[in-house]
């Protein structure tokens, strides 16, 4: 990935976890009290680093982001990972790890191989969320699903095809959320790995939901379904 990010939700979020190696800003009002380096650049300078003229004024320069190992995101109880099954679009990969840092999400997961991967641009969409979510790329969903359900895992993939509610299960459970990539869904390894298959209601004209709006509501409809005494 390029190690920038731009926008100021995500420029102050890396500032705060002591990532910035050089700020690029409008205004040098806005770093002065900062102990880091800084260039005041003109906004066309923005636009061009960027390669967007939705930076707010605020690009930096950083530390390479630092991916977690799986057993970083395992827990005993009541564990919540998503997984994301070839996803393409950045978009949706950062709307996700925003709404999953939100809920409290413990990790996500995706493939090296035929993905979307953190870049500059996912780091803006996510709001400064990537700061705070612990990602795993991995060789092999397959694989990792395996390693997941011999540490209490089950697994609950989302398809419109499925005859299972998506509220109709229990999730007081150590779940994996699995979310298959915008045009074919989950591939078949994955949908015959899974324990459950969920789908949401679809009473319109249109066949099928963004990937990162069916994550939110499948995410917050298990942070609903369990007890958080």
């Amino acid at each position: 990935m390029s190690n920038y990010v731009y926008g100021k939700n995500s420029f102050f979020e890396a500032l705060r976890n002591g990532r910035i190696i050089m700020a690029y800003v409008l205004d040098p009002e806005a770093v002065k009290s900062e102990n880091i380096r800084y260039k005041v650049v003109d906004r066309s300078t923005l636009d061009r680093m960027s390669g967007s003229g939705n930076h707010q004024g605020y690009l930096a320069e950083v530390k390479e982001f630092e991916f977690s190992s799986l057993d970083d995101m395992i827990r005993e109880k009541n564990g919540l990972i998503v997984m994301l099954d070839s996803l393409q679009d950045v978009h949706n990969l950062g709307a996700i790890i925003r709404t999953s840092e939100c809920i409290g999400v413990d990790g996500i997961i995706y493939k090296k191989d035929n993905s979307v991967r953190v870049n500059d641009t996912v780091a803006k969409i996510s709001s400064g969320a990537l700061e705070y979510v612990k990602i795993c790329e991995v060789t092999n969903l397959v694989n990792t699903i395996t390693k997941l359900k011999e540490h209490g895992y089950w697994i609950v993939g989302s398809d419109g095809s499925a005859d299972t509610m998506y509220t109709d299960i229990s999730y007081d459970m150590n779940t994996v959320l699995v979310i298959g990539s915008e045009g074919k869904g989950m591939s078949r390894l994955v949908k015959e790995q899974c324990d459950f298959i969920v789908k949401l209601p679809m009473l319109g004209k249109v066949s099928s939901l963004n990937a990162s709006v069916a994550a939110g509501i499948l995410l917050y409809n298990i942070y609903n379904s369990r007890s958080h005494s």
